[in-house]
């Protein structure tokens, strides 16, 4: 039987870390929506401790949501975690995600903190947690980074104190998939009561290898995914939740796993995001961009127009999308006869030696061919030829 592997949204706390996004408190409710619609388990709404409107989203975020757990984030400060508690206690399913770095060079550098102090403030800090909110996420932040022997050590302390789920971020997005399923495998190794709790991936995209991160955290025992809509997110930005959702769908056999997403409102909730942050989504995106499921290469054209498996392992509206064939100077005979035919023309194979090479000759100095330069070409055609193909 096929385990269960959920979703954890961070599109309006690390997303909004984008440099230029800036969500009004009109498009976070329409995002947690959608959200909540998508499938999604859990939606991380904001900061509340870092202003007055952060906090004022996630309160109105917890009361609009129906099914997802609402999720405030804060840092190992009593300051943090309370806002958390007051901005989250109408959600009907609360949580909170508490963090504090435990990579050497953080450590040093930006908390001058020892190891021992971290320890006994992730205690201390779960603990207090625990009197207020059952739900509670903890990230070793910088965890990929973070010695193998200090990191179950943390993370050990967190489950100890009362933590659900535990985070391993790779903050920085160093890891390879291989290194990332590694760190995994201590923690199953040397954690007492693994399965006791959830286990989450958190993938950041600097090397380019989030979506590869998330999978391989799966693979090696994770039963979450953080990410985000569309990849947004802090530098480079996060795992696309779309493309990890999308992966484990297609590639079934080899995760055998099983998740709430709704797939076919992949684009309605991309649309949302990419209008809200004022982003489009990039033309080669995997999955959601323009050209994800369009063929302009003849020999690709005509292996889809035999059969759409041949260059798709993915069928478009599976993930709310459509096809498309556009027309170019790559394009072949067989995918302008399929189109003109589209478009009322009645056009046999024998035809296209007589358009065929008329249709090259213009596409051979266009981008791509559109409908009103086709009806041109097929007047040219019929002029030439004194036939009608109507």
């Amino acid at each position: 039987m096929a385990s269960k592997v959920t979703f954890y949204d961070t599109t309006m706390r690390d997303g909004e870390q984008t440099i230029g996004v800036n969500f009004s408190i009109e498009e976070k409710i329409e995002i947690a929506k959608g959200l909540d619609d998508y499938g999604v388990a859990a939606i991380e709404a904001g900061f509340p401790a870092a202003s007055h409107k952060d906090f004022e989203e996630v309160k109105r975020i917890a009361e609009v949501v129906d099914n997802a757990k609402v999720v405030g984030l804060a840092r190992m400060v009593r300051n943090d975690i309370n806002a958390v508690i007051e901005a989250t206690k109408d959600a009907k399913h609360p949580m909170i995600h508490v963090f504090i770095a435990t990579s050497p060079i953080h450590r040093e550098f930006k908390l001058h903190m020892t190891k021992e102090e971290i320890l006994d403030k992730i205690k201390a800090d779960v603990t207090f947690t625990k009197q207020h909110i059952q739900d509670i996420v903890f990230s070793p932040e910088d965890a990929t980074r973070t010695e193998p022997d200090f990191l179950v050590a943390s993370v050990q302390t967190a489950i100890d104190a009362g933590a659900t789920m535990i985070n391993i971020p790779d903050t920085v997005g160093y890891d390879t998939p291989e290194e990332y399923g590694e760190v995994f495998e201590n923690l199953r190794q040397n954690i007492i009561g693994f399965d006791t709790v959830g286990w989450s991936t958190h993938t950041h995209n600097d090397l380019g290898m989030a979506t590869a991160n998330a999978l391989a955290g799966i693979a090696h025992g994770a039963t979450e995914i953080q990410g985000t809509i569309n990849g947004i997110g802090e530098r480079a930005g996060n795992v696309d939740m779309i493309e990890a959702a999308a992966a484990i769908h297609v590639r079934h056999e080899n995760f055998n796993v099983e998740t709430d997403i709704v797939l076919a409102q992949s684009k309605a909730i991309s649309d949302i995001v990419a209008r809200a942050t004022r982003m489009p989504v990039a033309g080669n995106k995997p999955i959601m961009g323009r050209n994800a499921f369009a063929h302009e290469s003849g020999i690709h054209q005509d292996g889809y127009l035999k059969n759409p498996e041949t260059y798709e392992i993915l069928k478009p509206e599976m993930v709310g999308a459509t096809a498309s064939l556009p027309l170019g100077k790559l394009s072949g005979s067989h995918a302008v006869m399929s189109k003109l035919n589209s478009l009322g023309y009645e056009v046999m194979r024998e035809d296209m030696k007589a358009i065929f090479p008329i249709f090259k000759s213009v596409a051979e100095e266009s981008d791509l061919i559109t409908d009103d330069q086709l009806k041109v070409i097929m007047q040219v055609v019929e002029e030439k030829e004194m036939v009608s193909y109507q």
